[in-house]
């Protein structure tokens, strides 16, 4: 599983993703021979994120309950021999811990600024900012 990092400001409503060197997959890079197309079907039997939110907070060094699975977001990234489940994640915080971020090399970016992303990762972002405004 493969999570996107947002945080969506409370009192403006703007929307900033994590990005790492590699892109926005939280916390590796996709595989280069990954594949998205919003109709490929999620499986049946996903695992629970709960496990990789904790994950992710510890990594951030960030509390429990800094992060928050989005329920209405989810899609699968196609390679030669698995699919990989992508999930959405919102920061709890009014304001993005801009500190959090650059202890660990990255950074919060608009969507405007990921047109150097591949074309998978600009699809998954196209498919997640609507449920995030």
């Amino acid at each position: 599983m493969r999570l996107i990092l947002a945080h969506k400001q409370s009192t403006s409503a703007r929307v900033r993703f994590l990005r790492f060197d590699h892109g926005v997959s939280a916390f590796e890079p996709l595989p280069a021979c990954a594949t998205f197309d919003e109709t490929t079907p999620t499986p049946l039997v996903l695992h629970h994120p709960a496990v990789y939110l904790q994950a992710a907070q510890k990594r951030l060094g960030l509390p429990d309950g800094s992060l928050k699975h989005e329920p209405e977001f989810v899609a699968c990234v196609e390679t030669s021999d698995e699919l990989i489940t992508v999930c959405l994640v919102v920061f709890t915080s009014i304001d993005p811990p801009f500190a959090a971020a650059e202890a660990v090399g990255a950074r919060f970016i608009a969507i405007t600024e990921a047109r150097d992303f591949s074309e998978v990762e600009l699809g998954l972002l196209r498919h997640a900012y609507p449920v995030l405004v």
